[in-house]
């Protein structure tokens, strides 16, 4: 078997036994467009209740506007997490994680935490390649969605995905994705900006301003 193919059948089994809402976005901004769809989920038996397991799964598509057929060429890159989570621990947990971006496939594996409540969201991890030279990542999503009215809820989102390479030639990148908008029963829309550092010596940096849809598929 493919990695190709058991990497379908893995998402497939988690489909099956999570029955998640998928929340979609697209964002429109002044330098990109991007597609992202991201969700977690505990795995469940038969009964519907919560096992120990936990499944981060990620899509997200990028298409800059200046795009020619040899540079600023589209990006796409597939995250997938699986993670143990033992009360005990009070949130912390081992996670392995692959990602298949454009330029190859990275299995990594590291510290996760997780903590979930009606209207706030903290995930994050520190995770490590098992690759040559590997880089360490660290991944920070904040969400912040209290209620404005009985059907309104303010929708924030700061989202931080950081990778410092072992390598010394590589390049650092840190970037930063905030949103703040409204959201009115699926729907989540309003202003966001993604924010962009790239290098080692001296550092590019770049902003990508504008709006966003968001819909949770249900």
């Amino acid at each position: 078997m493919t990695l190709t193919k058991l990497f379908l059948s893995i998402l497939l089994l988690a489909a099956t036994r999570l029955a998640a809402q998928i929340p979609v976005e697209v964002f429109a901004g002044n330098r990109k467009a991007s597609f992202d769809a991201m969700f977690f989920r505990y795995f469940t038996d038969a009964d519907g209740n919560h096992s120990k397991f936990l499944f981060f799964s990620r899509a997200r598509g990028t298409v800059d506007y200046k795009i020619t057929e040899t540079q600023n060429l589209p990006s796409f890159g597939l995250t997938e997490a699986f993670s143990f989570n033992h009360p005990a621990w009070k949130g912390f947990a081992p996670v392995a994680v692959v990602q298949i971006f454009n330029s190859g496939i990275y299995p990594k594996a590291g510290i996760q935490y997780f903590r979930a409540k009606k209207d706030f969201t903290l995930f994050t991890w520190v995770v490590c390649e098992t690759l040559k030279k590997p880089g360490v990542d660290g991944f920070l999503l904040l969400r912040f969605t209290p209620k404005i009215s009985e059907k309104i809820n303010l929708y924030s989102q700061l989202e931080s995905v950081n990778t410092i390479p072992s390598d010394g030639e590589a390049a650092y990148s840190f970037i930063q994705r905030l949103r703040l908008g409204v959201g009115f029963g699926a729907f989540q829309f309003g202003a966001g900006t993604d924010i962009t550092e790239i290098g080692r010596a001296s550092m590019l940096k770049t902003y990508n301003v504008g709006g966003f849809l968001r819909y949770e598929f249900r």
